[in-house]
């Protein structure tokens, strides 16, 4: 047996992880009511929560940090894009935001997830070969969702900021 393959898991231990994303995708099905000033607040307790965990464990010098720095950015990338699939609309008369995940941006999580899967098996086989800790590989995988959440919301609050504008007659 490899050292560093992980103990047998149970079978109910894989299926949370699906039942929690199919949860998260029936909710952001749904149109829900959009604040527009609190949409900093998840990106910053975010972002200080990954920096308190990289100042304790920074990553590796050379090829961790070129790898933390590639997935903040692809994870940047797709959340912008993920961020415009998300349908936002204001309500002319109220000028309340409301926002629904589209089944593309739905589509791209389960993605995402599927390839974080993939990637951390393949890692744990074959972990001297790709010449990287496994420490490193969690910190790319935590740092490109930072990169989605952040720049989804950036994405969604300007956009939804603009909108609003336009219904109270503001203009572009």
């Amino acid at each position: 047996m490899n050292p560093n393959s992980p103990p047998n898991l149970p079978t109910w231990a894989y299926l949370i992880p699906l039942v929690v994303i199919g949860l998260v995708i029936l909710r952001n099905a749904r149109a829900r009511q959009l604040k527009v000033e609190r949409m900093w607040i998840g990106p910053a307790v975010i972002l200080g929560l990954t920096g308190m965990l990289l100042v304790q464990q920074p990553p590796s010098a050379g090829l961790g940090v070129a790898l933390d720095l590639a997935a903040l950015l692809l994870g940047g990338f797709l959340g912008w894009h993920r961020g415009r699939f998300t349908r936002i609309t204001v309500d002319p008369a109220t000028h309340a935001v409301t926002s629904q995940s589209s089944p593309i941006g739905m589509l791209l999580i389960l993605a995402i997830f599927a390839l974080r899967s993939g990637v951390r098996a393949y890692a744990m086989q074959n972990a001297s070969a790709l010449h990287m800790s496994l420490n490193d590989l969690t910190d790319a995988f935590m740092l490109l969702a930072v990169g989605l959440v952040c720049a989804t919301r950036l994405e969604m609050a300007l956009r939804a900021s603009r909108l609003v504008r336009e219904a109270r007659g503001g203009g572009a």
